[in-house]
């Protein structure tokens, strides 16, 4: 389990910025930012510093664009049509990396002991064949996005850990995958437990693992921008830093501390409705909102270790140059360092 001198220092890197928010002095009202997201609970963190006025007290007018996978996010990164962004590691947010084009500046989502993480499902005609645990999966054809995505990763190391051989199926999209899991294209999949809990519990997919198992503090996700606004924006990366942190500090109190009790967590539902789960109505979405809660780092920590295991791998896979280093990915200036 983690331990709790972990979870302090998370929380008071949150709080230490939090309160760097106010003191600092503030950027040009208004200014235009857009964010890039996806509709999943693990956002959460930027969809409350939008919705409780914290990007606003940074100056910041911020204006969501959704994507419905990581790597289409980096590329709009690069291009400069959106400014902000979180999503996971993937080759090919290490290749614009590796041009000069984008540095992760944090960290997000993280696999945390103690606390229902990412699972392992297969469809149900690969469990009704006997894919029942993840060393049942040898051959199996495993859903991922994009070749080089973080559905690549996990599936490989998943792999690698049972000495079993999986075939990797690009899908694209996670709407695709879900269809294909569901129609038994695909057999097995790794996704977060607001998708994973209640596909399983409908019957059509079933839950033969977690993530956590194999990847123990698996950073998930990483805030990332451009070289350029790394660079040039300094004050305007750091109010948003800011902001994102405040909105992570006020998701892990409602959602995991449950410092508001049922009231607290409630509030924060409602607020995340408006964004995740938008076609259900609240008391159909409620349950998977609740069931997607997973650690979001207070004060945009970043776990390097994990960094630097995902790093290698994409290099061990010929999926990125085996001459990137750490410091081409991450512009260390703007985060608190974990695990390494």
């Amino acid at each position: 389990m983690v331990s709790f001198s972990r979870r302090r220092a998370l929380a008071l890197m949150g709080a230490t910025l939090a309160a760097g928010s106010i003191r600092g002095p503030a950027l040009a009202s208004n200014k235009k930012i857009k964010v890039g997201a996806l509709r999943f609970t693990s956002h959460s963190a930027s969809f409350i510093a939008l919705e409780r006025g914290y990007f606003a007290d940074a100056g910041l007018d911020v204006e969501f664009v959704f994507f419905q996978a990581a790597q289409p996010m980096a590329v709009a990164i690069a291009s400069g049509d959106i400014d902000y962004a979180v999503t996971a590691v993937s080759g090919g947010l290490i290749n614009l990396a590796q041009k000069g084009a984008i540095k992760v500046i944090g960290g997000a989502l993280s696999e945390e002991a103690g606390i229902d993480g990412q699972k392992i499902l297969v469809s149900d005609a690969a469990f009704q064949a006997g894919r029942k645990a993840p060393e049942d999966l040898d051959g199996a054809a495993w859903a991922v996005t994009q070749s080089g995505s973080s559905f690549h990763y996990m599936g490989a190391k998943i792999a690698a850990a049972e000495n079993v051989t999986l075939k990797f199926k690009p899908l694209q999209k996670v709407g695709a995958i879900i269809g294909a899991m569901k129609s038994g294209q695909v057999d097995a999949w790794s996704i977060v437990p607001h998708i994973a809990k209640p596909l399983a519990g409908s019957g059509a997919l079933h839950v033969i693992g977690n993530v956590s198992d194999y990847l123990p503090d698996y950073q998930v996700t990483t805030v990332f921008t451009s070289a350029k606004n790394a660079a040039d924006e300094r004050e305007q990366t750091e109010k948003f830093i800011q902001a994102f942190s405040r909105g992570a500090d006020d998701y892990a109190a409602a959602m995991i501390d449950k410092s508001g009790g049922d009231k607290g967590v409630d509030e924060m539902v409602d607020l995340i409705h408006k964004y995740v789960y938008t076609d259900r109505p609240r008391e159909k979405a409620a349950p998977s909102i609740i069931n997607g809660t997973m650690r979001i780092n207070g004060g945009a920590a970043l776990n390097i270790g994990s960094i630097e295991d995902q790093l290698a791998w994409f290099q061990s896979e010929d999926l990125v140059d085996k001459s990137i280093t750490i410091d081409t990915l991450v512009d260390r200036s703007y985060v608190k360092i974990i695990g390494g």
